[in-house]
């Protein structure tokens, strides 16, 4: 090999060592980093996670802060409930610390909490139940009553007449600043069609009051919290959904209607969005009740005549709003609904729902046991 040769190759020899030596250095430089950014992710995460518990004021005194749990409230509900009293930094995390620590039994009731108590200490004053007074009254609002029914029931608890709550609770003042308080509420309950702009927000649960007659402002304050806890609670489906809370409340509040089991309820809501995507009526005899204001054993062909846009026998899609109360498993089977082929099912008078994906198939069921209904109404007069 010539000397020419032999400098050439060397050359090349030491471009590509060069090269490698770069490539080493970059990649020795790019590991580096990363590991330095994720380690700073996980001293944040960290750092951010303990200052989470930490007590809001843990500068100074703190300021007392009454905070009310009602029964049957679960741990994220609490958490949120917490957040929103301002005692605590982020109910997330809260959650997730006592799902940590294996903490459960907190009581239902009045607390004195003070905002320079770090989780920890909240966590044992909820578990001791040092509550502040026992309840003098409760009220139990079951699922799928009709506002109309409902404020029957207030009326008998607070003292005061059904036509004064229905004022009160109807007034566009009173409905309007609502609205800008609760997250879930938006302009949708002021359509003009809707008969009243709460019916279906009022959530149905057992609710206890320090007064022998409560409020009834204070009354449905309480039913619209429990709402919005569940509201917050389950963002995830409600917004992948394609609906509106407003209308996932109306969805519902139709399945509360016609489902007794949880697996119908999924179901049910199944059919009811395949009627909604290929648009036709759902007609639902519950709606027809509802447009009439009153319960009916059996809808019959006269009852479908009734002139009102919660008729989904002579209106497609949803009615303007929820016709009755909606537990947090109705909510749920609306925004995420099992996925089926059935158009059609139709409600035994033992509870039993037949499906069917043809028209005809449903013709026949409702023919076998319509006489069950007949003969239920029959046995009530």
């Amino acid at each position: 090999m010539s000397k020419e040769k032999k400098y050439k190759a060397n050359d090349v020899y030491q471009e590509r060592a060069s090269q490698a030596k770069t490539v080493r250095k970059i990649v020795f430089i790019s590991l580096s980093a990363f590991f330095v950014v994720v380690l700073a992710v996980i001293i944040g995460g960290y750092t951010y996670f303990v200052n989470a518990l930490k007590p809001v004021d843990a500068s100074d005194d703190g300021q007392d802060v009454e905070v009310h749990i009602p029964v049957n409230t679960s741990t994220s509900q609490i958490a949120q409930i917490l957040e929103d009293e301002g005692v605590i930094r982020n109910a997330t995390f809260f959650r997730y610390y006592t799902r940590y620590k294996n903490e459960s039994g907190f009581q239902a009731g009045t607390y004195s909490l003070n905002t320079s108590m770090d989780t920890d200490e909240i966590i044992e004053e909820l578990k001791d139940g040092l509550v502040m007074a026992e309840a003098a009254t409760t009220i139990v609002i079951p699922e799928g009553l009709t506002l109309n029914t409902i404020t029957e029931r207030l009326s008998e608890f607070t003292g005061d007449s059904q036509d004064d709550i229905f004022s009160f609770i109807d007034d566009e003042e009173f409905v309007q600043s609502l609205i800008e308080e609760y997250d879930m509420l938006t302009e949708e309950i002021l359509d003009e069609d809707i008969h009243h702009p709460l019916e279906g927000y009022l959530f149905p649960a057992s609710y206890q009051f320090d007064e022998e007659q409560p409020d009834i402002e204070a009354v449905v304050r309480s039913m619209l919290d429990q709402m919005q806890l569940v509201y917050n609670e389950r963002q995830g489906i409600i917004n992948a959904s394609d609906y509106t809370f407003h209308e996932l409340l109306t969805i519902g509040s139709i399945v509360e209607r016609e489902a007794r089991e949880r697996e119908d309820r999924f179901t049910i809501a199944g059919v009811l969005h395949n009627r909604l995507n290929e648009g036709m009526m759902l007609q639902v005899d519950p709606t027809v009740a509802y447009a009439q204001g009153e319960h009916i054993y059996m809808t019959t062909y006269d009852d479908l005549e009734v002139d009102s846009p919660y008729n989904t026998y002579q209106h497609t899609g949803l009615p303007p709003g929820p016709i009755s109360t909606v537990r947090e498993e109705a909510l749920v089977a609306a925004a995420d609904p099992n996925e089926t082929n059935y158009l059609y099912f139709y409600a035994r008078y033992n509870g039993e729902i037949i499906y069917n994906e043809e028209y005809d198939a449903h013709l026949e069921a409702r023919d076998a046991y319509r006489h069950e209904w007949q003969e239920a109404a029959e046995d009530t007069e």
